[in-house]
């Protein structure tokens, strides 16, 4: 019993310890009138502050420090922003509003549509496959019902009567390039074809016809999927050419198979690649380089060469390979791999964009005209049709007054009547010098009604977003920072001459010119003619100022070759012009940007204090930025005076250490 009641004496004070202990997440880093600014948002804020809690972590107490002052500075003032009744502020109200539907329709497009699919491209691209089709085109066989209709009949005869794939492709098959290889297409991965097809592929069993008939932008696609094997991204390959055509320009296939026999049995004896490449090999572009091709993926080169090359290991030779170009030996340098999601994240969304976006766009907002029950009146339509009186888009819609009112189309409690809708339509180039017709009109709110039903989504996505709801909440406080920064530092300055004058007497030293020139210059391209102008100047038989209206520089034919006051430090003519002794002085012929300048000096202006006229701008910037930050510091004092703020920096040492 004494040995239980000591064990309970260690245990307990323990327990007692642990439960009362402050979690890591939840140590007061600050306090400000009745708040507090915890660990938990301190780290989160200095983390995104800096790029990520990695490189937080990293950093030092005396970075965290100053942070945590700037932050407590940030968090006084939106306290200050929330007591002046900010967030009642119509005007800030209806800012945030746009910014919510503008933002959030970008929102939604990337990570809803675009994000999702990124992933799948990635996953689906690790692997590579090998198809066969059979193709009907809608145009050969007179329209799209009978297409879908012959397809659908040859795809019951192959999965239900027995009959072979192969055969009836090269019967059937409107795909003139392969049907006579039994459809075969060669090997591609996703991002490669229309997506339609692709999607078929990477859900069929190999050596199995796919179950439906597949519908593309070409036609109608009966598909069998013959392969399917990890991919490799790209090879690095390098080969020697030898063209069927000699060097008479004659087609002398015998000769070539002859001297690629030779190439081939020199590489068996152990010579070496690269020097055989630049002694034998007729393509020009890589022989120097000892055949080297450098890295390429599937489908970039002819498809007997690409399925040789890619079936080789780093370091392998192979045989005689014949293309349309002649015969090659291929060597094999190197092979990619698959990059990492996020390195490969900007290409997998620029091939969504390019191949399936629209797609993709168009079922979220189908999606979304259900959701938000969308409906068009085609009543209505009809009426504005009537009455428009045979009036093109874009003109003043007659007896408007008639049907301004009426509601086009609608959608959760939102009515576009036909006058809200008429102000943008005759604004759109796609539309307007059109009729009045209702597919017409029906397209346009297709066009518009697709927008706004982002926007209207975008407008609750805060509820049902984590990520959102930051972003909404940042650019609400940046907002409500801008309006303090307007109300107590940028309308509180004023510009006043006289303390203008006094800060530049004090400061004069600051404001200097270097050694400026104004110049004119005649420019041409031709040397000839430059020396010819030249001589005729010396000799009075011109004048500079005619002559500088000919100058060939087309950026200063408008100015007569005339140039302001240039600093010399900046300009190669202005210190031509400068090192001339006197004004109306002539130089030497000086090249210049691929031609020739003569210049005469017009005034000379050597490095001197500016007046106070002179350096206006810049002293009234300087003051400015002088008075914003004592104006800035008098209302951080007025907020620390009013809130009290005290920091913890004990505490603040244990940032990024919840282990200590």
């Amino acid at each position: 019993m004494l040995k239980i009641f000591k064990l309970l004496s260690i245990i307990i004070p323990s327990i007692l310890f642990i439960s009362c202990s402050t979690q890591h997440s939840e140590i007061v880093i600050a306090k400000y009138d009745d708040e507090k600014l915890t660990m938990a948002e301190f780290e989160k804020a200095y983390a995104k502050n800096v790029g990520g809690y990695d490189r937080a972590k990293s950093d030092n107490f005396e970075n965290y420090k100053n942070f945590a002052d700037l932050y407590v500075n940030f968090k006084m003032k939106l306290l200050d922003a929330k007591e002046r009744g900010y967030d009642k502020d119509t005007n800030l109200i209806n800012e945030l509003m746009d910014y919510k539907k503008k933002v959030g329709s970008s929102y939604i497009q990337e990570k809803y549509l675009v994000e999702p699919n990124v992933k799948e491209l990635y996953e689906r691209r690790k692997e590579e496959i090998r198809a066969s089709h059979l193709m009907i085109r809608p145009e050969q066989v007179g329209s799209d019902e009978e297409a879908l209709k012959l397809a659908q009949t040859l795809l019951d005869s192959i999965l239900n009567h027995g009959k072979s794939f192969e055969e009836l492709t090269k019967v059937h098959s409107q795909d003139y390039f392969s049907k006579d290889k039994g459809g075969d297409i060669f090997y591609f991965t996703a991002g490669q074809l229309p997506y339609e097809f692709e999607d078929a592929c990477y859900k069929a069993p190999v050596g199995k016809v796919y179950p439906e008939v597949v519908k593309t932008k070409f036609g109608y696609h009966i598909i069998k999927v013959t392969e399917r094997k990890p991919r490799i991204p790209k090879i690095q390959a390098a080969h020697i050419l030898v063209s069927f055509m000699n060097k008479d320009g004659v087609v002398d296939s015998a000769a070539a198979k002859a001297k690629i026999e030779e190439v081939a049995t020199r590489l068996k004896n152990g010579e070496d690649f690269a020097e055989l490449a630049k002694e034998y090999s007729d393509d020009t572009g890589t022989k120097d380089r000892g055949g080297d091709l450098g890295f390429f993926e599937r489908r970039m080169m002819v498809q007997p060469f690409d399925e040789v090359a890619f079936k080789l290991e780093v370091g392998e030779v192979s045989d005689i390979v014949e293309t349309q170009f002649g015969y090659h030996i291929i060597k094999l340098l190197g092979k990619g791999e698959i990059l990492p999601l996020e390195q490969e994240k900007e290409n997998l969304k620029t091939i969504i964009k390019r191949l399936r976006y629209q797609d993709i766009y168009n079922e979220y907002v189908d999606k979304l005209r259900q959701e938000f029950s969308f409906t068009i009146n085609q009543n209505n339509l009809q009426t504005i049709v009537e009455k428009s009186d045979s009036t093109l888009v874009g003109a003043d819609y007659p007896k408007i007054d008639e049907v301004k009112d009426l509601v086009v189309y609608s959608y959760a409690n939102v009515n576009k009547t036909f006058d809200n809708f008429y102000n943008r339509l005759r604004k759109d180039t796609e539309f307007t010098g059109r009729r009045f017709e209702v597919e017409n009109l029906n397209n346009a709110i297709k066009k518009y009604s697709a927008e706004e039903l982002l926007e209207y989504k975008a407008l609750g996505l805060d509820t049902i977003d984590q990520n959102f709801a930051e972003l909404m909440k940042d650019y609400k406080n940046g907002i409500y920072i801008f309006k303090l920064q307007e109300d107590e530092v940028w309308n509180k300055i004023t510009i006043d001459t006289v303390k203008l004058e006094q800060y530049y007497n004090q400061n004069k030293d600051k404001y200097r010119w270097t050694d400026r020139a104004a110049f004119t210059e005649y420019w041409t391209l031709n040397d000839s003619l430059a020396k010819l102008y030249l001589s005729q100047l010396r000799n009075g038989e011109i004048d500079f100022d005619s002559l500088a209206k000919k100058t060939e520089r087309a950026g200063m034919i408008n100015k007569q070759g005339k140039y302001e006051l240039t600093a010399t430090s900046s300009s190669d003519l202005a210190r031509v012009a400068f090192d001339l002794e006197k004004e109306g002085d002539i130089s030497d012929i000086h090249p210049n940007s691929g031609g020739y300048s003569i210049i005469r000096l017009d005034k000379k202006d050597p490095a001197r204090l500016k007046t106070f006229e002179e350096a206006k701008p810049e002293v009234t910037g300087a003051y400015q930025e002088i008075e914003s930050k004592r104006l800035e510091n008098e209302y951080i004092e007025s907020l620390k005076k009013k809130y009290k703020p005290k920091i913890y920096y004990d505490n603040l040492k244990k940032a990024f250490r919840p282990e200590s």
